[in-house]
Parts: structure tokens; sequence; C-alpha cells
């Protein structure tokens, strides 16, 4: 019996990447070492770095469960040749109704709210506590107008928000069906009243959003991070948060990831944090276990991939 391509994972128990390998590759653990490993399948952002890959010489493919690509050094993998992918366009619409679902629960207080509404405290209904802000014809600053970018500004436009947006690069189709303004990053970050950040992690993006930012921010301002941890520099917002010099944050993402338990962070009220849930849907997760098996078969049959990094 021939044996089976080996893939050294992450992989905790997932049935959709299990049942789409069952029988086709073996899955070794991170920790294995072989001289079969000819696959690297990543599931949850562990470091694919010059190191790893000098351990294992026969990699002819890097699959990735996910867009973001931060955690695997693409030029060690170039300068050996070996494609990387990953599994774009899948989990836009799931990404983008996190983000809003994190602008919506911010502006509302709907985290402290829930708390409230469970306490001993909440004997009676008070017209005048806990008010918010509201969505609805309120400016969203989108930092960041690719995939998922485009996606929360649809989803804006259903409450009647004035949309604009700073980018690498301009987006005239996005400016002209979206009625979207583009508009430098100081100017984003002093006129918005919802800045949502939806980039990739670069060295370029590497705190982004800091001291200085923040501080262009209106007191009265909400920042929203959908992208990654590190695209935020976390002291700078716990001091703004915790000095009120911005209203709240609500985030997908935190560095590290995640934060350590005695953190400020999660100890104050204004900010809320979600365990990196933007693409985590029954739907979206299952899309790409598809695309990620297809990119990882595609690169030990030496076919093109599916969707190639670079």
């Amino acid at each position: 019996m021939t044996a089976l391509p080996v893939v050294l994972t992450d992989l905790p128990v997932s049935r959709d990447v299990t049942r789409l390998t069952k029988d086709r590759v073996e899955l070794a653990p991170w920790d294995a070492v072989s001289d079969r490993v000819v696959a690297i399948y990543t599931y949850g952002h562990p470091r694919v770095d010059d190191t790893l890959l000098a351990r294992f010489p026969n990699i002819r493919v890097i699959s990735n469960f996910g867009v973001g690509v931060d955690h695997i050094d693409l030029k060690a993998a170039a300068a050996r040749g070996i494609p990387v992918g990953n599994t774009p366009g899948v989990l836009d619409g799931a990404t983008a109704d996190m983000a809003f679902a994190l602008l919506l629960a911010a502006g509302r207080r709907l985290v402290e709210g829930d708390r409230y509404a469970r306490s001993p405290q909440f004997t009676r209904y008070d017209p005048s506590y806990m008010l918010g802000f509201e969505i609805h014809h309120a400016t969203i600053g989108i930092i960041g107008m690719g995939r998922i970018g485009e996606q929360i500004a649809r989803r804006a436009r259903g409450f009647d928000m004035t949309i604009i947006y700073h980018n690498r690069n301009r987006r005239p189709e996005v400016e002209e069906s979206l009625s979207a303004r583009y508009v430098s990053k100081n100017a984003l970050l002093a006129e918005s009243d919802y800045v949502v950040v939806s980039v990739p992690l670069t060295a370029e993006t590497t705190g982004l959003i800091g001291k200085s930012e923040l501080a262009m921010m209106r007191p009265t301002s909400i920042l929203v991070n959908i992208a990654r941890g590190a695209v935020v520099n976390t002291a700078a917002l716990t001091e703004a948060l915790l000095h009120r010099e911005i209203y709240a944050a609500a985030l997908d993402v935190t560095d590290p990831e995640p934060l350590p338990r005695d953190h400020l962070l999660l100890r104050l009220s204004n900010v809320i944090i979600a365990p990196h849930l933007g693409s985590a849907t029954e739907q979206t997760r299952r899309r790409m276990a598809e695309v990620s098996i297809q990119n990882l078969m595609a690169g030990l049959d030496d076919r093109p991939l599916l969707y190639r990094v670079g």
C-alpha cells in the first residue's frame, strides 16, 4: 500500500478538515520530526519561519486556513519555491457582519446592558440610564477598503451612514457604488464617529493606530478592530480608554492574543473584546476548510493553487 503524504499541522479537532483529508493525507502533529513531511497546513496561526522550513527540506506546499498569513514567512517560502495558499473571498461577509456586530454593541452599550440586566442592581427601568450613541446617519471611517472593508461599507449604507475611507490605493468603483469618500488617515480619524480597522498585518500596518492616532479621534468616537491585534498599539489603546480620550473600543483581536488574564484592558467597561470570531460561522468555516484543502491537495499534486499568496 502506498504511503500517504505526511502533512505537518497544528490542527485540533475539526470535523470538516479531518473529513476532507481522510484517506488522502496523514496529519502529523506540529512537533513531529520526520523526513516524510511534504506539506504544512496551518490552522491556528503557528509560526512558519525559515528555521521550521529548514527542518523539513521536502515541503512542497503551505496551506493556510484563513486569509491572513502574517504568521508565515513568505520570503523564506518563496526562496525555497514553496507556494503558499490562503482562503480570500470566503470570509468577507462573515467578518463584515462581525465588524458591524461589534460596532452596534459598542455604540449601544449592549454588553454593559446585558451585565446590568442580569445584576441585582436592575430593579426598575430608568429612561435616562446607560445612554449610548446612534449608528444610523453617523459617520463611519473604514481604514482598509479591501474585500472586507467593502462589505463593511455595504452594511453601513443600510444604516444610512456617511462613509469615508482610507486605503493604500483609491477605489473609484467603491466610491461610486457605495457613495464612499476617500480621505487621508488623519482626516478620517478626526471626522469619524466609528473608526473600523480592516487591513492585513504587515510591517507597514503594525502599530498603525497608536497614541498619536488615538489622540486625533473624538472623545465620543468608537474604535473597532476587525483586522489583527498588532495593528493597534495595545498600551496606547488601554491608556486612551482608561482616561476616556475615546468613548469606547470593540475588538475582535488583541495583541497579544489572548491578553494576559490580569491585563488592565480586560477590566475596563468601555471596551468589548471577542475571542477572534470574525469568520466563526458554520458556513464560512466549512468553506474555509474546503478551499484550504483544495490548495493543499493542488500543491501536493504539483498543480496551481486555487488561491496563492503573492
